[in-house]
């Protein structure tokens, strides 16, 4: 049986409010979002960033509830600034006949606040 990977996650345009560089390496993001974009502690993701065109990939750990932190840590804060737009994406690997009708949990925050509208 073959496997694709599809979009599990998308959090479309957030602004970056830290970027930490004495760290392990992570992204802190705002709990409220992860549970609203379905993404976990630990969870692998994918960060594009539409102020410089970097790509890069981290794990997640949770930030305070309601707080709109998104913080790049470790070496992934030399690839951003805050205040940068970012879309935060994370895929799932699933038979092909599942993924035909797989629909992902995408969520559009308000990008000056990192809140739900």
């Amino acid at each position: 049986m073959m496997n694709v990977e599809v979009l599990k996650s998308k959090i479309h345009r957030v602004t970056v409010t830290e970027a930490c560089l004495d760290y392990i390496g992570s992204i802190t993001i705002d709990s409220d979002l992860m549970k609203a974009a379905n993404i976990i502690a630990g969870e692998r993701v994918y960060i594009v960033d539409n102020n410089n065109g970097e790509r890069l990939d981290t794990y997640v750990i949770p930030g305070p509830a309601g707080s709109g932190v998104i913080c790049l840590n470790g070496a992934a804060a030399r690839r951003v600034q805050p205040g940068d737009i970012v879309i935060i994406m994370s895929y799932a690997s699933m038979p092909f006949e599942e993924a035909k009708t797989f629909k992902p949990s995408v969520i559009f925050p308000d990008t000056r606040t990192n809140r739900l509208v």
